[in-house]
Order: structure tokens, then C-alpha cells, then sequence
């Protein structure tokens, strides 16, 4: 297994610079050919989502979309699919950024009994206390 750097899946799934994509083309193409996996952390997928919210302005339909084909896809593995389908369905019916819902996720698995925000589109949400 490797493991990709969030500039490196943005290539891949953006192509705005052809030879940066080229080459992360096929660091994944290599991994689906030898059945390797590309894993992607939480903290990679946090920041995929701020690069394609804040720079490519993507819609939260779009980046909804890429995180799931990459939760999906071989070669990709993701590190806890588990906690981030929570997080995916959280984001798809919430009001605040997918890292939010998978911040949150990640301290209610390590025993969090809620996570303290000032973020007003958390108000409502499960297992998050608005300050």
C-alpha cells in the first residue's frame, strides 16, 4: 500500500495541470494494476474538500460525489469507511463542511461524548454542542 497527499488526488481528479495529473494517473493506474491500494487518511480528505470548496468552488453535490467514488473505487482505501459513510450522510443532508461532520465522527468513535463548535451550521447536528 501507499498513501497519497491531498495535492496529489486533487491532480488526479481535477486535471487543471496535465503533467501533475499525468503522473498522479499513474501512480494509481500502477497501484490498480499490481492490486495495491492508494490509502487516503481523514486528513487528506478534509483537505481534498476545502481545495475543491475554496479553489475549484466545487458544490457540495460534487465534492459528495468524489468522496464517495473514492470511498468506492479500487485502488483507493480509505482509513475508516465505516465512520466516513457516516460522515458522507451526515454532509449530504446537514448544513455544515463535510470535515465537520468527519471531525465529529472521529471524536464520538475515541469517546467524545460531543464536540464543542462555534460553527452555527452544526446547531443541529448529532453529537455536536454549539457554543
Amino acid at each position: 500500500m501507499i498513501a497519497l497527499d491531498t495535492n496529489v488526488l486533487i491532480r488526479f481528479l481535477v486535471r487543471d495541470d496535465e503533467a501533475q495529473a499525468s503522473r498522479a494517473l499513474g501512480v494509481v493506474e500502477s497501484c490498480r494494476a499490481a492490486e495495491d491500494a492508494c490509502f487516503l487518511s481523514n486528513v487528506v480528505l478534509c483537505e481534498l474538500e476545502w481545495v475543491l470548496d475554496s479553489l475549484y468552488h466545487a458544490s457540495r453535490a460534487d465534492i459528495l460525489a468524489a468522496v464517495r467514488m473514492l470511498r468506492t473505487t479500487p485502488p483507493f482505501v480509505v482509513e475508516d469507511a465505516d465512520l466516513l459513510d457516516r460522515a458522507m450522510a451526515m454532509f449530504a443532508s446537514g448544513k455544515a463542511d463535510f470535515s465537520d461532520y468527519l471531525l465529529g465522527e472521529v471524536a464520538r468513535v475515541r469517546g467524545a461524548r460531543t464536540t464543542y463548535t462555534f460553527d452555527r451550521g452544526l446547531r443541529r447536528a448529532e453529537g455536536f454542542t454549539l457554543l
